[in-house]
């Protein structure tokens, strides 16, 4: 593929993630500062800036256009993301389809949320018209439960361990005390701490669900290898509403999406050095690892799934490095751009060339994620 062809991560940039911000910050405010450090990364200017991509639940009743105009951004493109974990991949799909059809030459992707006061409850409360009509009347329904239930079909079907769950937790957790300031939470963790965790919704416990923050990810894309250390995006792919809902959750729409990229891009895991995968619960991790070929298939004898695992997390791959959300927070619709920006600055860390495999999940509909996507990244 020539530079003229081709579509580039130039810039990057995050803010810290906020447990408790106070009570006078504002959504607009965690997006110009993120969205300023991927500039200054990418060595643009505002002005420079001719395509704007937002994801956020906070910034309602604003959309992007009112963003631009806050931001003082004269645009030839722009779009709205409502793909909430999966919206930083989609975004990228969109803008590096922007750039290589010459609609615009600099485009700015910006995902997060301030969650003050009771924000938070109020979203979830009124997420979707499914969360709202099929659980209407049911006590403290919501995520944690949903995900409880997944996560005990996972552990049967595969033969699973809360201490395989575990080791991911603790690793991720020591990544973020490595290389992430931004996380809510660097302290390192033992196997014997994330078992004695309090229970949430069994066999959850308070380190499988992913924390609350408020906090931004911004990335600029644009169609030349430009900025202090430039990421090629080689391709992208997305599978929406795979199974129709159908299915048990344990498949998500990455079985499809995955096999896509690996035969758009001819590469496939073994060649892969930084994995970045939505991770608000540990099952979720597990479930793509499966439908991206990292570890088998669904199919495979139980207890192979937790040898596998094992493997893995003892390799040299970088799976996560940022902490994830399960260390780092989860900031609203930023969390879609988390895995994107963690992956760039991962691919830099290694001081060579090097692939990284990107994937979003999220927006749950009736009992789990409707959206599932990919993105392969590589540095030279």
């Amino acid at each position: 593929m020539s530079v003229e062809q081709g579509a580039w991560i130039t810039g990057v940039g995050q803010t810290p993630y906020l447990r408790k911000p106070d009570a006078d910050l504002t959504t607009e405010a965690l997006l110009a500062d993120a969205a300023q450090a991927a500039l200054s990364e990418a060595g643009l200017r505002a002005s420079d800036v001719d395509g704007l991509a937002v994801a956020s639940f906070t910034l309602a009743p604003d959309r992007a256009i009112d963003l631009a105009a806050k931001l003082g951004l004269r645009l030839r493109w722009i779009m709205d993301s409502g793909l909430g974990g999966a919206s930083g991949v989609d975004m990228l799909q969109h803008s590096s389809a922007a750039v290589r059809a010459g609609d615009a030459r600099n485009i700015l992707c910006l995902g997060g949320d301030c969650f003050t006061g009771d924000a938070f409850t109020r979203l979830i409360n009124a997420y979707n018209r499914s969360m709202i009509e099929d659980f209407e009347g049911f006590t403290a329904f919501g995520p944690n439960a949903m995900f409880a239930l997944l996560t005990t079909l996972q552990m049967s079907r595969l033969g699973l361990e809360r201490a395989d769950y575990g080791a991911l937790v603790c690793r991720q957790r020591e990544s973020a005390a490595a290389f992430n300031a931004n996380a809510a939470y660097r302290t390192p963790l033992t196997i014997d701490d994330y078992l004695a965790a309090p229970v949430v919704a069994e066999p959850l416990t308070i380190l499988d669900c992913v924390p609350v923050v408020s906090g931004a990810n911004a990335i600029t894309v644009g169609g030349a290898p430009t900025g202090a250390s430039p990421v090629r995006i080689a391709s992208v792919k997305a599978s929406y509403n795979h199974d129709n809902h159908l299915g048990d959750g344990l498949t998500t729409g990455l079985s499809e999406a995955a096999g896509a990229l690996w035969e758009a891009t001819g590469w496939d895991p073994s060649e892969i050095d930084v994995l970045s995968l939505y991770d608000d619960y540990p099952a979720v991790v597990v479930a793509q690892l499966i439908d991206a070929g990292f570890i088998g298939s669904a199919s495979i004898s139980k207890g192979d799934t937790a040898t596998a695992l094992r493997d893995l997390l003892l390799s040299d791959l970088a799976i996560n490095s940022s902490g994830g959300q399960l260390s780092a927070g989860q900031c609203g619709a930023g969390a879609g751009l988390h895995g994107v920006v963690d992956a760039c600055r991962a691919l830099v860390r290694l001081g060579r060339g090097g692939r990284a495999f990107v994937a979003g999940y999220g927006m749950v509909v009736h009992r789990f994620g409707a959206c599932s996507n990919a993105a392969a990244l590589e540095i030279a």
